[in-house]
C-alpha cells in the first residue's frame, strides 16, 4: 500500500469488527490488499473503555480504492442510504460476488441487485451494461430492463437482455 495519503478515502465505522472486515473484503476482490494498521493507546482506553492495543484503524484497498476500517464502538450502524456499486461484466461474476458478499448477510429483504453483507454494509451487485439499458433513448425498451429488474433480487442478465431485446 502507498503512504501517500488519497484525496478522498472511504472510512467505515465498526463496533469492533474493523480487522476482520477488511480481512474478509480482501478476501472477495482479487485486485486487493491490506495496509497499515493503528491501535489505541493509553487515552482512548481511558476515555471510551477501549482496551489499549485494540485495533483502531485498518486501511485497505479494493480495485485501486483507499478504505479505512475503524473500530469506533456500537454507536453507529450501516443504512442503505450509502452502498458500493460492483459492476459485473458477466453472470459467473455477479454470481460470484453475490454469493461472497451476501454470506452471511441479508439479501432477502432486497431487491434490484442490492444486498447487506454480514457487517451491515449494502452492495448494489449489477451488471456493467445495466446502465446503457436502462438509460437507452428507446423509454419502452429502458421501461422493460427496469420492469425485468424490479422483479428480481440476484440480477440475471440473460433475463434482463431478454427484456431489452422485448423478449418477455
Amino acid at each position: 500500500m502507498n503512504n501517500k495519503i488519497q484525496k478522498i478515502t472511504t472510512n467505515l465505522w465498526f463496533d469492533t469488527q474493523a480487522e476482520e472486515a477488511a480481512k474478509f473484503y480482501t478476501s472477495i476482490f482479487s485486485n486487493s490488499k491490506l495496509g497499515r494498521i493503528t491501535r489505541y493507546g493509553k487515552e482512548r482506553h481511558e476515555i471510551n473503555g477501549i482496551e489499549e492495543g485494540t485495533v483502531m484503524t485498518v486501511e485497505f484497498d479494493l480495485e485501486g480504492q483507499a478504505f479505512i476500517a475503524l473500530n469506533g464502538g456500537p454507536q453507529y450502524k450501516f443504512t442503505e442510504a450509502i452502498s458500493f456499486v460492483v459492476n459485473c461484466d458477466s453472470q459467473d461474476e455477479l454470481d460470484y460476488y453475490w454469493e461472497k458478499l451476501s454470506e452471511g448477510g441479508d439479501e432477502k429483504a432486497q431487491v434490484c441487485g442490492w444486498l447487506k453483507d454480514k457487517y451491515g454494509v449494502s452492495w448494489q451487485i449489477i451488471p456493467r451494461s445495466l446502465t446503457e439499458m436502462v438509460s437507452d433513448p428507446n423509454p419502452i425498451k429502458a421501461e422493460k430492463v427496469m420492469k425485468a429488474m424490479l422483479q428480481m433480487k440476484k440480477i440475471n442478465i440473460n433475463m434482463l437482455r431478454q427484456a431489452y431485446k422485448g423478449q418477455e
